[in-house]
Order: structure tokens, then sequence, then C-alpha cells
């Protein structure tokens, strides 16, 4: 099943690409790489607030990382014009708003990690990053940044 059958199967839509918040772009494409500037979560169209720890669980969390995800493939879409394009889904670096016990960090990035191999399949299986912060822009929970390998 190619990406765009998997995402109608899912019940995905993506969005556009959002404007930048502050002086940066959305992607750069260099050579065959194209990196993707960090994605806050959204949740009905505003910024996810919350920490993991002391507001929000980390269920939570990998449903809010699973928005990312979608609006990574958008940007990406965007970006290389087709996501039949995408060789591989190289690397996510996600930032995650918590408590200093807060432990669960990859699990939440779960919630991307998961459903980009499941859009993808083999391609979407990635190196990652996970980091708890102290705080991330607008008071999001989530921000994840993506790296891919476009043919």
């Amino acid at each position: 099943m190619n990406v765009h059958d998997k995402l109608k199967q899912l019940g995905i839509t993506l969005p556009p690409v959002a404007t930048p918040a502050a002086a940066y772009v959305p992607y750069v494409q260099t050579g065959n790489l194209v990196f993707l500037s960090g994605h806050i979560a959204k949740k009905d169209g505003k910024p996810w607030v919350g920490q993991f720890g002391k507001t929000l669980t980390t269920e939570e969390g990998k449903a809010a990382a699973r928005a990312v995800a979608i609006d990574l493939m958008g940007t990406l879409q965007a970006a290389v014009g087709d996501l039949s394009r995408v060789q591989r889904i190289v690397k996510l670096m996600s930032l995650v708003n918590s408590s200093p016990d807060f432990t669960e960090h990859h699990l939440v990035t779960n919630g991307a990690s998961e459903l980009l191999g499941e859009v993808f399949g083999d391609r979407g299986a990635h190196a990652r990053s996970a980091f708890g912060v102290a705080q991330i822009p607008l008071g999001a929970c989530v921000e994840i940044e993506l790296i891919a390998e476009i043919g």
C-alpha cells in the first residue's frame, strides 16, 4: 500500500504548512535530505499546552506526538511535492515539556514514531532522540523535528 492510500485508510488529511512563529523557515533541503523545523503539538488548532508529570499523562503525550507527526507529514509533503518520494525517515528529535521527575519521554515520542512507521512501513524506521525540557514555546507539551531522505 502506498503512503497516500495508507493515510486515507487511517482517515488522516494532511494540513498545510504552518506559518513560522519566529525567524526561521519550515524546512530546508540540502542534497537528498530535508530538514523540518520543530513542530509543536496542537489540539483544536491551538498549542496543546501542558507539562508531563504535572498536568498531562503519558497516553495524552502519545496522542500529542501523533498529532505532531501528522503536521510534520504535511510540511514534508509541501517540501518534496509527493510523500512517495520519501526514501527514509532518517531521524526525529523530540522535546517533551516535563517535570523533573517525569521519565517517560521515550513513550510520549512513540506516538510520532509509531505513526510514521505505520504510514511509511520500513522506510519509516528512524533514529531518534527524546529529551525532557523545562518549557517549549507557547507552553506546548511536545515539539518534534524531522530529517527525511528523498529520492
